[in-house]
């Protein structure tokens, strides 16, 4: 018998988030699944980790023999957890999600979703981060129909080291298709609200959030979300080195620091 891919899931909504089931649902038949996900929410924690305060890990009851442990950290704590004290291999792929809310476009640089398979990249373990476009109602439904055939797709041709592919799935009537497409450039910015503490007086502020529009390509993940596709990004962060700075930079740059 052939032996099943290991796949570890992990999250930036929290180990109880309803987008993870759905996620360990998808998958749970055809692979082995373990699960390492954040004790509670840990939105916008981008690539964060914990190093002020201690890690608790515990394990948690789950169906189909799926071992699960929630860690007190972010999304890239409980990966680096999990492939360093909980699992006994590194696993074959690291999947996120499914997250609630998009992460096209710059929020990508944000996201705790993506964060932990960056994480894994890092480590040479492939990963997939998906995301629900819509926040208020998203269809995990829809979304766990894209997980199989991608996660398969991605098993069988692997991407480059370095490269992990950032899923998100419109909320449409129907999705036209799935396309390979571009990061965007549009992202939530800050919308602060002011508010007064009522008995000492002092302002605070929740960070809220505006969706700040940019000039999109037409294979940009924001556009083709908008037309109804689900959108499927592979992003690179083994090389962070803009080379074309340092050739067009160099000699000048060297020259006026060291005289």
């Amino acid at each position: 018998m052939q032996k099943k891919p290991h796949i570890l899931i992990t999250n930036d909504d929290g180990i109880d988030a309803l987008g993870l089931k759905h996620l360990w649902q998808a998958l749970s038949d055809d692979f082995r699944i373990s699960i390492v996900a954040p004790s509670s929410e840990k939105s916008g924690a981008g690539l964060g980790i914990t190093i002020r305060d201690p890690l608790h890990i515990q394990q948690v009851p789950w169906e189909k023999e799926t071992s699960a442990w929630k860690v007190s950290g972010t999304p890239a704590d409980c990966v680096r957890m999990g492939i360093s004290v909980l699992l006994e291999n590194p696993p074959d792929l690291i999947v996120s999600g499914i997250n609630r809310g998009s992460n096209a476009g710059r929020n990508v640089l944000y996201s705790g979703t993506v964060g932990g398979v960056i994480e894994g990249v890092l480590r040479n373990v492939p990963g997939i981060a998906f995301s629900c476009d819509d926040y208020v109602k998203p269809d995990y439904v829809a979304a766990e129909k894209q997980v199989v055939p991608i996660v398969r797709y991605l098993l069988s041709h692997p991407l480059p080291r370095g490269t992990l592919l950032n899923v998100n799935v419109p909320t449409c009537p129907k999705v036209l298709g799935v396309k390979l497409a571009s990061q965007g450039r549009g992202y939530w910015i800050e919308n602060p609200d002011e508010r007064v503490h009522p008995s000492e007086g002092r302002r605070y502020y929740w960070l809220g959030g505006k969706w700040e529009h940019h000039p999109e390509e037409n294979h940009s993940d924001v556009a083709l979300l908008k037309e109804g596709y689900v959108t499927c990004v592979p992003i690179h962060v083994h090389e962070l080195t803009d080379r074309e700075v340092i050739s067009s930079h160099k000699d000048r740059f060297e020259k006026m620091m060291n005289t």
